[in-house]
């Protein structure tokens, strides 16, 4: 009993400090997404308005550098347009980006990057012959501000690594389309330093 109550005192004693090292928060907010990469024969590619909502850890490292890895729900996708025909092609996946980023001294304005893996959970796709692929590898990057209060707002372009999936249009058209999204999220942090 004495070394569970000496081990809560610690536990509660060094909260405070430990609390100055992490943030725990929530985000969401708009996708508007595209595919990138050569148009096919008569096949185009259009905007498409999805979203993405999710919880995150900002690590820090410092008064500046920090790490913050994100498990978040994002649909994507584009709108593929043939002749005068114009099909839904929308994916849901469950994305982990795992971002570095720098923040001014004193806070507000920052600045990030890093890679992102995606794990297809669901894809949506009217009239059009596809495989949708369960992994999708990208790189991110983005600017935002988090004020002293907890919350914040941010921008960030995804570039996509890998083939979205085969989408056969008949006569052996085939793109070779990779998700290019920008989001722009809102988001609220505890543990903030003030």
């Amino acid at each position: 009993m004495k070394y569970l109550t000496l081990s809560l005192a610690v536990a509660l004693c060094s909260a405070p400090a430990f609390s100055q090292n992490f943030q725990l928060g929530l985000k969401a907010g708009a996708n508007i997404s595209n595919f990138r990469g050569d148009d096919y024969q008569d096949v185009k590619s259009n905007t498409m308005v999805g979203f993405h909502a999710g919880a995150f850890v900002n690590m820090k490292f410092g008064s500046i550098l920090s790490i913050q890895p994100e498990l978040l729900v994002s649909s994507q996708g584009a709108k593929l347009k043939k002749a005068s025909e114009e099909e839904n092609f929308k994916a849901t996946y469950a994305t982990l980006p795992i971002m570095v980023k720098l923040q001014s001294p004193g806070g507000g304005l920052y600045v990030e990057a890093g890679p992102q893996f995606g794990l297809k959970v669901s894809d949506k796709i009217s009239g059009v012959n596809t495989d949708v692929k369960n992994l999708d590898v990208a790189l991110a990057a983005g600017v935002g501000y988090h004020s002293s209060m907890g919350l914040g707002i941010g921008a960030r372009y995804i570039a996509g690594l890998s083939k979205v999936g085969d989408i056969d249009f008949g006569g052996g058209v085939n793109p070779d389309y990779k998700n290019s999204t920008v989001q722009i999220s809102v988001f609220y942090t505890i543990f903030n330093n003030k």
